[in-house]
């Protein structure tokens, strides 16, 4: 799992008011649970949205006030009409207490199905995992060089080491279609 930086300050009182005068000076709040206590506290705005509104997840080197915390985000809240960060929650890890995170899906190989024509479709673009904080990698892959038009893969086709995917194992993954171009390149085909 890639690793990030992020420092903040302790927020010395709680509330609305407090929450807006500091969105207004461009600053984002946010709670730390995960080690028997809460934190309070803020960062920049810019410095949260590079690992927000970002495809990777990361694993998160949090400074508050000279103390660090190794931590991932658990939740993030935009604005409606802006899309602007308007809260977000940490979690602190523990290396023997396991954690749910969603990692990235990617795709290995070429399908020969697309290389005919068929279109890929991927039904998830994250996938959610358990593991240890030690474990969990930076994405989970699925291998596609076997597909052909009209096939497909499933849950049970990835392998995620020392990691349990939180999904139903015959759910569908990514399927091989048949396009409109591949259907008149067979009629056309057929003819000749």
């Amino acid at each position: 799992m890639k690793i990030a930086s992020l420092s903040g300050s302790s927020r010395e009182s709680v509330g609305k008011k407090d929450a807006e005068a500091l969105r207004e000076q461009h600053r984002v709040p946010g709670v730390l649970y995960g080690n028997g206590t809460q934190h309070h506290f803020h960062v920049a705005e810019l410095e949260l949205s590079r690992l927000v509104i970002n495809p990777d997840v990361f694993r998160v080197n949090l400074d508050i006030d000279g103390t660090t915390y190794d931590c991932i985000f658990q939740d993030v809240q935009f604005h409606p009409v802006t899309d602007r960060v308007v809260h977000f929650d940490m979690l602190a890890l523990a290396a023997d207490r396991p954690v749910r995170v969603e990692l990235p899906l990617r795709t290995t190989g070429a399908a020969p199905g697309v290389i005919a024509g068929g279109r890929l479709e991927l039904q998830f673009r994250r996938v959610p995992v358990r593991g240890l904080p030690n474990d969990l990698p930076e994405f989970v892959s699925i291998d596609i060089s076997g597909l052909e038009i009209g096939d497909n893969a499933r849950v049970r086709d990835m392998k995620v080491e020392n990691c349990e995917v939180l999904m139903n194992d015959s759910a569908l993954v990514a399927a091989v279609k048949r396009t409109r171009a591949a259907m008149s390149a067979a009629a056309a085909s057929e003819d000749e």
